[in-house]
């Protein structure tokens, strides 16, 4: 089947905990405003998106200590939830919607992907995770993803 990787927004770490440890039994991020996509990790994969969105060296996102930061495991990772850069929500949030398909021309053309990905795929997701970091900007939310092998 595949990982599924599920982009969301939540308050704060504690409740971004939630959407990944469930004691309700409900699927990963039930309740929260997400996006559920196959194949591409917030780690490694997006992380030329974010230096192009945001234009922040790759270094220095790696640095931020939100990006990539885990916040929620499952067993012994049957499923974990790490954060997103407040600096990529903003500048994403922000971006002209407009010039999101030639970013994901250029994210596509990196080479980081284990197979070439389709650029049209790639700009539909970030229009929708475009729209998923406005929403959060305006609700002062933070964004996650939750990692589901």
């Amino acid at each position: 089947m595949g990982v599924l990787y599920g982009y969301y927004a939540a308050t704060d770490d504690e409740h971004a905990v939630r959407a990944v440890v469930r004691e309700d039994g409900e699927p990963l991020g039930t309740g929260y405003d997400e996006l559920v996509v196959k194949g591409i990790d917030p780690v490694v994969d997006l992380l030329p998106a974010e230096t192009l969105i945001t234009g922040r060296a790759a270094d220095e996102v790696k640095a931020d200590p939100r990006h990539g930061a885990l916040i929620a495991m499952v067993g012994d990772g049957e499923a974990v939830g790490v954060s997103l850069t407040d600096g990529f929500r903003d500048a994403l949030a922000a971006f002209d919607r407009r010039l999101l398909e030639d970013v994901a021309v250029g994210w596509a053309s990196t080479g980081d992907f284990p197979s070439p990905p389709d650029p049209a795929d790639l700009s539909r997701f970030l229009r929708a995770l475009a729209d998923l970091a406005d929403r959060a900007a305006v609700r002062n939310h933070r964004l996650y993803c939750w990692i589901c092998p």
